[in-house]
């Protein structure tokens, strides 16, 4: 027999399994030796009072043996000689291969950057030298955007699709188990690479291909319908279809698709800075100690308010963090967070940003479906220049921000290229700066000493999505004027983070598998 109980533990007795067992037995009206074991499914943290506690969803087992959470999908090599390509082995790329190898249908992968381990050199150069890899960077490469800055998996996207069988390949290819229970599940930026690495041998092993180097120049359409890809201006690969994965930041493909007639629809997304505390301090307001419970992770906040008719809010928020620069081309300035799995950087630092559409980029209205992009572009040029034209990143303290004040001096950062004291206040634009200086004030009411002058802000977070959304059917999830090609992912518009960009890579290729049976 078993039941599904809450239990409250404090963060002293959290990882002593006897307590948990006796306080199971008490709440059940049971003898602990009738329980088997007390099994977690979620976790999470409840710091509303006083003292932070934990609070577990379990399942007992009564003289009954446990069911293990985690269940591994089994693969069989494909042998078919029908083929898709993917473009880009983001989340939804990765996970599109997976699924269509249980379904029987060999993919294969096109990325433009590098694998994760050659990767890492050109994130060295543009953290050190401020050398910008337009192919390799922390948005290109092996495993997208996702894999070297932070692996958060919480999502929202509950209705679109499995998400536990996301969690659960995850775990399967190397990410720790407490990613099956934790409310807000995080892998870290060391600890990714590795679990990317093994989903590319899985889809390998079992007969899918992965190129990298290989940037897509062309798509191939006879009839309103694809018949593959042109990689590096060079090569034509024949596919029965094509699924679009390339992430946020591949604004090639935006214009190989427009130059090729292809419909293609503009989209608000949000635009701001990066905004740093120190841990410590976070830790205070949230868990209300000033010293935080070795037993406590690094607390995290979730911030939204209202400003002239536009959200302004938290995005990625990274605790125990760094700051870390995700430019892909020159002249650009752009800013991400990431953590590692420990989550012990003495700095938190998330996204700021306001909401943006298609009122605020009139300015730039002469570029037509990419006036937004060219928006976002102005923005990090901005950033860029008042930095120096370099990645060092323009900073400001938020108390001087908000005063309109230069900083005569700046808070230590975990940005590793460094930072310039500038008067953000100017540099931003107005419909931006000034609703996130109004943003501060009333955060400040919502976190007690958020609103602080040991915070800083740097400029500028402008990638949470893309300006550009390229249309699908609903049901077929194909795009409404080409037969065969399937946009999926964050780059599309369907997604925004790992677990919600996987689910969607696996409905594309599910939908691919109906289609392909067809043509």
């Amino acid at each position: 027999m078993k039941k599904e109980i809450d239990l409250t533990i404090h963060p002293d007795f959290i990882e002593d399994y006897s307590y948990r067992t006796n306080l199971a037995a008490k709440k059940l009206h049971l003898n602990p030796s009738e329980i088997t074991t007390v099994q977690i499914v979620k976790k999470s943290i409840d710091a509303r009072s006083k003292t932070p506690l934990y609070k577990l969803r379990s399942i007992v087992y009564i003289n009954e043996q446990p069911k293990d959470i985690f269940q591994p999908i089994n693969f069989i090599p494909v042998n078919s000689k029908k083929t898709v390509a993917i473009i880009g082995s983001g989340p939804a790329g990765l996970f599109a291969a997976l699924r269509l190898i249980e379904l029987g249908i060999k993919p294969v992968i096109f990325e433009r950057g590098k694998n994760v381990r050659d990767r890492r050199k050109d994130l060295r150069a543009i953290q050190q030298f401020h050398e910008v890899n337009p192919d390799s960077n922390y948005c290109f490469g092996e495993g997208g955007a996702g894999t070297y800055s932070d692996g958060k998996l919480y999502t929202r996207s509950t209705k679109r699709g499995d998400v536990k069988r996301i969690l659960n390949l995850l775990v399967q290819h190397g990410s720790q188990n407490e990613i099956l229970i934790d409310a807000h599940p995080h892998i870290g930026s060391n600890r990714l690479p590795k679990v990317v690495q093994a989903i590319r041998e899985t889809i390998i092993n079992n007969g899918g291909e992965i190129h990298f180097d290989s940037r897509v120049t062309d798509i191939l359409i006879e009839a309103g319908k694809t018949k593959g890809v042109i990689v590096n201006n060079e090569k034509e690969i024949l596919s029965y279809a094509v699924i679009i994965a390339t992430g946020h930041s591949a604004r090639d493909i935006y214009y190989l698709l427009h130059r090729k007639k292809i419909l293609l629809e503009a989209k608000s997304f949000a635009m701001g800075v990066r905004i740093e505390h120190p841990q410590q301090l976070i830790d205070s307001i949230q868990y209300k100690m000033k010293i935080r419970h070795k037993n406590l992770p690094a607390s995290n906040y979730s911030l939204t308010c209202q400003v002239d008719g536009k959200g302004v809010y938290s995005f990625c928020m990274c605790p125990g963090g760094i700051i870390i620069p995700a430019s892909t081309d020159k002249n650009e300035l752009v800013l991400n967070g990431m953590s590692v799995s420990r989550r012990d950087s003495p700095f938190a630092n998330s996204g700021l940003v306001v909401s943006i559409d298609e009122n605020d980029w009139k300015d730039f209205s002469e570029h037509g479906i990419f006036a937004g992009l060219e928006y976002q572009k102005y923005v990090e040029n901005l950033a860029y220049n008042s930095g120096g034209k370099t990645q060092s990143a323009p900073a400001q303290r938020i108390t001087d921000f908000v005063n309109g004040k230069l900083s005569s001096s700046l808070p230590d950062t975990s940005y590793i290229p460094g930072t310039v004291s500038s008067p953000l206040h100017d540099i931003l634009p107005r419909n931006i700066g000034d609703r996130l200086r109004q943003s501060l004030i009333e955060f400040d009411k919502k976190m007690k000493g958020y609103y602080t002058s040991e915070a800083q802000v740097l400029a500028a977070e402008t990638r949470t999505s893309s300006p550009i959304r390229i249309p699908r059917e609903v049901n077929t999830l194909m795009h409404p004027e080409v037969n065969g090609l399937f946009p999926s992912g964050e780059g599309a518009g369907y997604a925004g983070g790992i677990v919600s960009a996987a689910i969607d890579g696996e409905r594309c290729a599910e939908a691919v598998v109906k289609y392909v049976a067809i043509a």
